[in-house]
């Protein structure tokens, strides 16, 4: 599916059209520069390879300074591949107009680090008042989490403490309320995951 990549500016309003105050998120997307075409032949796969966001010569490589001085541009920091059904040539530039008629879009983002988190926070657990598991004399604590001499183990995929957040995060069906193509800006309804500044991957 086509798309585009570009970063979350923030979260505001807008008021529609029968007055009710809707909550969107504000999205920076593109320009993004096409910097190799893969093909059927060569690659054994059909899509278009985008960059996006400017980086210092000094952190490219060499090899990827190779790629983008053959699509005739700056080095960029983000890459990332779309299929589309138009025809792209190396270098060439495509903007948030990519939206400008799509109803609904998939924003995918990689949500905010919470580290290291209990039971209570991560999975929902009932905590005070709600003893969760067979637990009866603390507070946030899991509770009972196997049996006894059988089967002797923890299963896998127990709900316990652990890291949260940090995933890569896809929101689909998000409703384009709009697109501003002189400043690179799409409004979608809702919010996405990610923190303000965070790299985001737009498909329509």
């Amino acid at each position: 599916m086509p798309g585009l990549i570009g970063r979350k500016i923030g979260m505001t309003s807008v008021f529609s059209a029968d007055g009710k105050n809707v909550p969107c998120t504000v999205i920076e997307a593109g320009p993004c520069v096409v910097t190799q075409v893969k093909t059927v032949e060569n690659d054994g796969y059909k899509a278009v390879q985008l960059a996006y966001g400017e980086a210092k010569k000094s952190r490219t490589t060499k090899a990827m300074a190779g790629i983008f001085e053959k699509a005739g541009t700056t080095p960029k920091k983000h890459l990332a591949e779309f299929k589309f059904d138009t025809e792209y040539n190396l270098g060439d530039t495509i903007t948030v107009e990519l939206f400008a008629n799509a109803e609904f879009v998939d924003v995918v983002g990689t949500s905010k680090g919470k580290g290291f988190q209990g039971v209570v926070k991560r999975h929902g657990f009932g905590g005070v008042g709600q003893t969760t598991h067979g637990q009866d004399d603390r507070a946030r604590k899991p509770g009972s989490i196997g049996a006894c001499s059988y089967p002797a183990k923890v299963f896998k995929g127990m709900r316990m403490g652990g890291q949260m957040g940090g995933d890569r995060v896809t929101t689909q069906n998000l409703k384009v309320l709009k697109v501003i193509p002189e400043h690179n800006l799409i409004l979608v309804k809702g919010s996405v995951a990610g923190c303000n500044g965070s790299t985001l991957l737009i498909k329509k």
